[in-house]
């Protein structure tokens, strides 16, 4: 009897003790991410998730989201622009994989919730020490704010047609090779983009024509920005002469090793 009476304040200890940290780990907020470079080394591989091991131990990715989580907007809004959006991208990725292991075993992430209250309007994102939507954190923090087209390469919604998930965090280092890169390797795969050189035809994700106006800012033409990020030979061939762009089928299943 006097064990079961104090269990309670055991889980009140430390959860008091974790809330502390994360305070403590936000006013020397590490802009490495190195507790989510070990859950996506551990657990991401060709950019498919054994969310199985991920829910056996999902210790990391949680405490990892406590600190995101208690980042002051005093503190946030100090931080450089490329260090603001890293953490940002770092935010919805971490936020999705906790929401894929919360529901594990589930078969798509569109699975989740009802049909006017789906995954991305729940408020499953700490932020600022409140709690927000992915669609806010994507459409109304990270979109508007900081018209980079590169993060639709970047922001990985659990399904198989989504881009890859890089085994590694995003840093403000590096964030703009790491973009270019994300780039590169979704226009690389040619379930989701290629060319039909005989049909004159450039097949597109779905994410082209969704986020279109992001890709086109300027009026830069769709086809001249993702040439960009093509081959050589692709790129030439684009330039040759006009091409229909069509866009390819969405995969909602699961990113998960185990399918």
């Amino acid at each position: 009897m006097h064990t079961e009476l104090l269990r309670p304040l055991r889980h009140l200890v430390v959860l008091l003790l974790t809330l502390h940290a994360a305070v403590v780990a936000a006013a020397d907020f590490d802009h490495t991410h190195s507790g989510f470079a070990r859950v996506l080394a551990a657990n991401v591989t060709n950019g498919v998730v054994d969310y199985a091991a991920l829910k056996a131990v999902p210790a990391e990715l949680d405490s990892y989201l406590a600190v995101l989580s208690a980042v002051p907007r005093d503190d946030f809004e100090k931080w450089s622009r490329d260090q603001r959006l890293a953490f940002l991208i770092n935010l919805y990725n971490a936020a999705t994989l906790k929401l894929i292991v919360d529901h594990h075993p589930v078969a798509s992430i569109r699975k989740i919730g009802g049909l006017l209250k789906g995954p991305w309007k729940q408020e499953v994102v700490g932020f600022q020490g409140g709690r927000i939507t992915l669609d806010r954190l994507e459409h109304e923090l990270i979109r508007p704010v900081f018209a980079e087209p590169r993060i639709h390469f970047a922001l990985v919604c659990a399904a198989r047609s989504c881009p890859p998930l890089r085994s590694e965090p995003f840093v403000a280092a590096r964030l703009g090779a790491q973009l270019d890169d994300q780039a590169r390797l979704f226009l690389a795969q040619s379930a989701k983009n290629r060319i039909d050189r005989a049909a004159k035809t450039l097949w597109l994700s779905p994410i082209f024509d969704w986020y279109a106006s992001d890709f086109t800012q300027g009026g830069r033409p769709l086809v001249e920005y993702v040439a960009d990020f093509m081959s050589s030979a692709d790129a030439a061939e684009l330039k040759t002469g006009s091409y229909r762009i069509r866009h390819t089928d969405y995969d909602w299943t699961l990113n998960d090793r185990a399918r």
